[in-house]
């Protein structure tokens, strides 16, 4: 009898933890989940042709007060989303002309509730966060932290490792990893688990802005599952005979690479030992990304060079923006690859003709997300006369359409900014599977142009105390009803 009773409590328990379990999945399926606009700032992008069923809603702006003591600042940029144990969100946010790291906590409804800063300018001596991306045991097998590069402005050169949970009393204490090297920093971004099972593989995207000689550098760290300090550090080489420049990379080619090993970690030494050893140089490689499903889509990673519009690169490097697909090696990420110019927008007619300097870049299983930040090009290339575009490019088909636009025209108008500055579109994250809503994107806006009346800047003293910051603000979007 007492067996029977123990078999019977087992069940119980069974159950009782099944009950449990069907709540958390009704909670991470999106029933608590409402989208609309919480900003006091209007929706400033115009959908195009194809995608006019999207929904689009401002979620935060640098306008807002709703959060208590939080000033969402100038230029945010690089984010990553995480959903807690008690079914709120912690949205990590890099705001990039601040020189900080923001975390933005936000309710079961999704809505902002509160906001601060978990790395300040003193931390990143003054060097700007620009893209970010975030390590989680779903994806990576360990984490979460979340990587930032430090790109221009200050001296702190390289990758920024922030634990999301960390207390803002350290605030002023940055954590780097030096194993991955110094380099004019866009982003860091560790691919997924399934791609290399025991191994952690990050790519480093190198925004180096040579006007003679394209020198923007992909990076690789190779280590051990979960280790990010003691790895080794290499650059893509593109072996394929008569190849020198990136534009001798033809669209639509694959040609051959493999990654060669470096040991210099100061910025200038890794430069120069990366000249030396024949890594390839781009034209300011931006953003980084990897396809989502499969292992063999894990070892998909794509580039975004957003170019560079100076007379010395003729020839050399890509002026209007190019994006580029690397496919790893099976066995080994540093052995014998491909690489290939999927979109080159300098050539004219072609399907990418209308690029305006893609800066960041957002990959799914099926697409990817290719978000601008114009450079000024109008003079050669007539295609290219327009504010910042969101594209979307199929990876199966090699399609490629515009999503939307910045409405600049609309915004100047109504007092945001003016026509002069072009804006960009940055930071587009998938948080579909995070939040339990089918096909829900979050996206930014750098409102470049757009400033207070009372010449005050957008700039939480939090984050950085100094006057001399942009005075230019964000906005934080939510855009519903992309495929994946």
């Amino acid at each position: 009898m007492k067996k029977f009773l123990n078999v019977t409590a087992i069940f119980f328990a069974l159950f009782l933890i099944s009950c449990n379990e069907d709540d958390d999945t009704s909670v991470i399926s999106g029933e608590l989940i409402e989208l609309k606009n919480h900003s006091k700032s209007p929706v400033l992008l115009k959908k195009m042709s194809g995608f006019t069923d999207i929904e689009i809603y401002n979620l935060l702006s640098s306008e807002d007060t709703y959060i208590p003591d939080f000033v969402y600042g100038s230029m945010a940029d690089g984010a990553g989303l995480l959903r807690n144990t008690d079914g709120t969100y912690t949205l990590i946010n890099n705001i990039e002309a601040d020189y900080s790291i923001a975390r933005i906590t936000l309710d079961e409804t999704f809505k902002p509730t509160k906001g601060e800063y978990i790395l300040n300018a003193s931390a990143t001596a003054n060097t700007a966060q620009c893209s970010g991306s975030m390590i989680t045991p779903e994806e990576h097998g360990f984490g979460p932290l979340f990587l930032s590069g430090g790109e221009w402005g200050g001296n702190s050169k390289g990758v920024f490792v922030t634990n999301p949970f960390k207390n803002t009393a350290v605030a002023s204490t940055p954590k780097m990893l030096t194993a991955l090297g110094q380099w004019s920093t866009e982003n860091a971004v560790a691919i997924g688990k399934d791609a290399y099972p025991n191994k952690t593989v990050v790519f480093i995207g190198d925004d180096h802005s040579d006007n003679e000689i394209p020198s923007g550098q992909l990076g690789m760290y190779v280590g051990n599952k979960g280790d990010l300090e003691s790895g080794k550090l290499y650059g893509l080489k593109v072996t394929s005979p008569d190849i020198t420049y990136e534009v001798d990379m033809k669209e639509g080619v694959a040609y051959d690479m493999e990654f060669v090993e470096l040991t210099e970690k100061n910025i200038d030494m890794l430069d120069a030992e990366a000249k030396e050893k024949g890594v390839m140089g781009f034209s300011r490689l931006e953003d980084i990304d990897w396809r989502r499903g499969s292992a063999a889509n894990n070892r998909e990673v794509y580039l975004a060079v957003t170019g560079r519009d100076k007379s010395g690169l003729v020839g050399k490097g890509t002026r209007s923006g190019r994006v580029y697909k690397v496919v790893l090696n099976e066995n080994d990420p540093t052995k014998a690859g491909k690489i290939t110019c999927i979109l080159d927008g300098d050539i004219e007619g072609g399907k990418a003709e209308a690029f305006h300097s893609p800066d960041n870049i957002l990959v799914t299983e099926n697409y990817a997300y290719i978000q601008e930040d114009p450079n000024g090009i109008q003079d050669f290339k007539p295609a290219a006369n327009h504010y910042a575009r969101l594209y979307q490019y199929n990876l199966n088909t090699g399609v490629l359409k515009t999503v939307l636009e910045c409405d600049q025209i609309t915004a100047a108008a109504q007092g945001y900014g003016n026509t002069e500055k072009s804006w960009e579109i940055t930071g587009m994250i998938d948080i579909s599977d995070v939040i339990g809503v089918k096909e829900t994107f979050l996206l930014i806006t750098q409102n470049h142009g757009w400033e207070k009346a009372d010449g005050t800047p957008f700039t939480d003293p939090k984050a950085n105390p100094a006057t001399d910051s942009r005075k230019e603000g964000s906005m934080l979007y939510i855009i519903k009803g992309l495929d994946r």
